[in-house]
């Protein structure tokens, strides 16, 4: 009998896996009345904020928006330019155009493929000439593992230009002990369905501790409402978190910590399983909490191995092929630092994503590993 196509990412296995819970969750929202900002939205909000070191959270429509009203919340658009990576989902650099504001994209440290201190140290001593002043930092806490922010929070504090942490694919990671997205000035979160903390559909957040910051990202997602509804003080958007992503949410980020620990036992394994051969395993820094939403292999053989998992019905993904200043709609036209982007490039033609999610069987995980080893070759 062949066995059964094992996917990279199943959002449905997360479902199943909560299915009674998030089932009367629906229910309690549907029978309840009240379906936009209610009272399970402020309860995600609270909870959720607390669990990532934060006083407030602001659901808002999806990780983008997050972004976006993050630098609105700033003051940023026109005339700034904001210092972030390539290496990176095109919805980073898509939000700082979003705003009126020029990206200017760093290179990576090729061990952990987060934003490189000192590609940043360099542009902050000297910004790149025709550029307009740098008003933030944006570093992606990519694949799971926060970005060295010991490092970018120093070099932010020293230039004084604010640090808003893209904190999309890192529910729950931590930096020396510290939650990821409670070090900068705000943290942006993606609830999209295949994320550590995902919703049945689109959802998003912006955390701070600063409650001025909060008071203006809360009137910036329902049309610059403050004092009185229907009535705008300033330019605002509708992107809101729904009542029943909320709800969902709410039951899913009960099991975070543990589906965390599954993911992490996962990247073990594959550790384990996969040394000596002739591919590169996911960097482990002792100071990160790594909660691999990504497992991330790195191989000069990539398209080959890519191509062999696939005949043994076994799904993988590239996150990702083509760097943001190399894909068509941003080639020729947006900043890079001066010193090149040669790591992020390389990372580009190797990386691949193995399956990864927290209802992964054991014997599905040593389905991978048999895989993986008879495709790649011993270092």
């Amino acid at each position: 009998m062949a066995s059964r196509e094992l996917p990279q990412n199943d959002p449905r296995a997360a479902y199943l896996a909560q299915r009674a819970e998030i089932d009367a969750a629906i229910a309690r929202v549907l029978e309840g009345g009240r379906y936009i900002l209610g009272s399970e939205s402020a309860a995600f909000e609270s909870e959720f904020a607390a669990a990532m070191g934060c006083r407030h959270g602001i659901g808002v429509g999806n990780g983008t928006d997050a972004l976006v009203l993050a630098l609105r919340a700033l003051g940023i658009g026109p005339g700034k330019a904001v210092a972030t990576v390539a290496h990176t989902a095109v919805a980073t650099v898509a939000a700082i155009e979003m705003v009126g504001a020029e990206p200017l994209l760093l290179d990576i440290d090729p061990a952990s493929y987060t934003m490189d201190p000192a590609a940043l140290a360099q542009v902050l001593a000297a910004p790149p000439a025709r550029l307009p002043p740098i008003a933030a930092i944006v570093p992606v806490h990519l694949y799971g593992q926060p970005a060295d922010l010991a490092a970018l929070a120093a070099l932010a504090a020293r230039y004084r230009v604010p640090l808003i942490e893209d904190c999309a694919q890192a529910h729950g990671a931590r930096f020396e002990g510290r939650p990821a997205g409670s070090f900068g000035v705000m943290a942006t979160f993606s609830f999209y369905p295949t994320k550590n903390l995902g919703a049945l559909g689109d959802g998003g957040m912006v955390t701070t501790s600063d409650d001025a910051l909060a008071a203006e990202l809360r009137a910036l997602r329902e049309y610059g409402w403050r004092e009185r509804r229907y009535v705008s003080e300033r330019a605002g958007v509708n992107s809101r978190l729904d009542e029943l992503q909320a709800a969902i949410l709410r039951v899913k980020l009960a099991r975070l910590e543990a589906d965390n620990a599954r993911r992490i036992a996962i990247a073990d394994r594959y550790d384990a399983e996969l040394a000596g051969l002739a591919a590169t395993a996911p960097r482990r820094d002792p100071r990160r909490r790594h909660v691999f939403h990504q497992y991330v292999l790195r191989s000069a053989g990539r398209d080959a191995l890519r191509s062999a998992l696939a005949a043994a019905g076994i799904g993988t993904n590239i996150h990702y092929p083509v760097p943001v200043h190399l894909q068509p709609a941003y080639l020729g036209r947006i900043a890079t630092a001066p010193s090149g982007l040669a790591a992020t490039e390389a990372a580009a033609g190797e990386v691949l994503s193995l399956p990864m999610y927290p209802q992964l069987g054991d014997d599905e995980v040593d389905r991978v590993i048999a895989a993986v080893r008879a495709a790649v070759p011993r270092g």
